[in-house]
């Protein structure tokens, strides 16, 4: 524990291990520890997260393991919420466990906490310990801004919930869910219906609806909150969470000022070169993150769309292709067509020759389409994703929702021909374009990104 002796500063972090949390705020950590050359970071997390994220040892950069709270011998049988609700449960009590094994184990007190924003309990930790409480916010600025707002629109809008629910304090309003969330500025175009599951409709007690409710309470108690955006992106929200926290800090887009995304570009399926040989704006790339997959008669839809209109076709494709997709789907469009297990996204994004990106909405894949200046259809599955293709469609202009919010056949070929063939969809590359500058422009040395980082740095540094 050589390191822990020579270190002027001891900072603990608290990862969420699911989806795609724990690589943001390892990268933003590793920018830290790149600005704090005297200080040592303590990364919590679970075995199996850190093990995916920790594949070399770094310097000033410890991982610890917590309990995933999981149950001896549990097999996992394809429901992703299972491992996360088994491992809300073990929270705060996982985290605990670790901080006090880690700081018996190093000798070292803490002198910062950061967490991923999700967890509400980390003010309460912070506060025991009287030392800052930093978080990291990895969604869009307007997702945070809809849950720290969740009383107010459930009070101006009722809640929506099956009618077997008996509780005195719910209200069903028949169609509110079209009900415009004008309210706010700048969400005139956001329906009710957009909302993520848990802020006005679903079930409310559910783990990651009630965990994201007490986020929405507490943040307000954080030091600070850095956020994986730029300050542009959205500009009216971005300054109402200014005047609603202590301190908001866009320190983004992620994408453009990682300091370890050198170490992840694996090409190894050489998607890159296959591009190089196709037209400007003419390729559709496909990608659902690493979560979810479209039901099979909706891939079956996508392949149809993709035959028929004849288009190129890049698709990054979790699981088996020959098994999930049409019979003779990969014959007859090997020479247009290219499916890969994993695909490096950042750099395809910012190839020429791509024209349009077909995803679930993920706010990470929004940035780096934002990146590479390529327009989106969107599928989206769950929790921010319809808030954030409705954004996307509505507020900003630089993608599309597909007809009923699945994938038909007929519904993808007339959003594939609109973004690729139209002036419509030349429009929203112009607009995409503009984005891209402003965040280019962020992340420049003197662009608001670098400052708000400087001022981050600061923070820590001083505790």
């Amino acid at each position: 524990m050589e390191d822990y002796k020579n270190a002027s500063k001891h900072i603990v972090v608290l990862a969420f291990p699911f989806g795609t949390h724990a690589a943001p705020l390892l990268n933003i950590i590793h920018q830290l520890s790149d600005a704090s050359p005297n200080t040592i970071f303590s990364f919590l997390s679970t075995q199996q997260s850190n093990n995916s994220s920790f594949p070399n040892k770094f310097h000033k950069i410890k991982p610890f393991n917590v309990r995933d709270g999981l149950p001896e011998g549990y097999i996992y049988r394809g429901d992703p919420n299972e491992p996360v609700e088994y491992f809300l449960k073990a929270t705060p009590g996982n985290f605990i466990e670790a901080i006090g094994a880690v700081v018996a184990e190093t000798g070292k007190p803490i002198d910062c906490l950061i967490t991923d924003a999700f967890y509400a309990f980390g003010g309460d930790i912070a506060d025991e310990l009287n030392i800052p409480w930093v978080v990291l916010w990895t969604a869009a600025p307007r997702t945070l801004f809809v849950h720290a707002e969740t009383d107010f629109i459930r009070h101006l809008v009722g809640i929506n919930v099956d009618e077997t629910n008996n509780s005195k304090n719910i209200l069903n309003i028949a169609g509110s869910q079209d009900k415009s969330l004008d309210f706010f500025p700048d969400f005139s175009g956001i329906r009710v219906s957009d909302l993520p599951g848990g802020v006005t409709c679903g079930d409310l007690d559910a783990p990651m609806a009630a965990m994201l409710y007490k986020m929405g309470l507490e943040l307000s108690r954080a030091t600070a909150i850095a956020a994986n955006s730029f300050e542009d992106v959205d500009n009216k929200v971005v300054n109402m969470l200014k005047l609603k926290f202590n301190m908001f800090l866009n320190v983004g887009p992620f994408n453009l000022v990682s300091s370890v995304s050198s170490f992840t570009i694996d090409d190894s399926h050489c998607c890159l070169d296959w591009l190089s040989k196709h037209k400007p704006s003419s390729v559709v790339y496909i990608s659902f993150g690493s979560v979810a997959t479209p039901l099979p008669h909706e891939l079956e839809a996508l392949s149809e769309a993709l035959e028929e209109s004849e288009f190129p076709f890049l698709w990054s494709f979790k699981g088996n292709p020959e098994k999930q997709l049409p019979p003779g789907f990969l014959e007859r469009t090997r020479s247009r067509g290219k499916i890969v297990p994993w695909a490096p996204q950042q750099k395809i994004l910012q190839h020429p020759s791509v024209g349009v990106f077909v995803s679930h909405g993920g706010w990470n894949s929004i940035l780096d389409s934002i990146v590479g200046g390529v327009p989106m259809i969107f599928r989206p599955f769950y929790g921010d994703q319809i808030l954030n293709t409705r954004t996307v469609e509505v507020v900003w202009g630089f993608g599309l929702g597909l007809e009923g919010g699945t994938l038909t056949k007929e519904g993808t070929k007339k959003a594939l021909k609109l973004i690729l063939c139209s002036e419509q969809g030349k429009k929203m590359r112009e607009k995409i374009g503009i984005q891209r500058e402003r965040a280019y422009t962020a992340v420049n040395p003197k662009g608001s990104s670098v400052e708000n980082f400087k001022t981050l740095v600061k923070l820590v540094s001083d505790t």
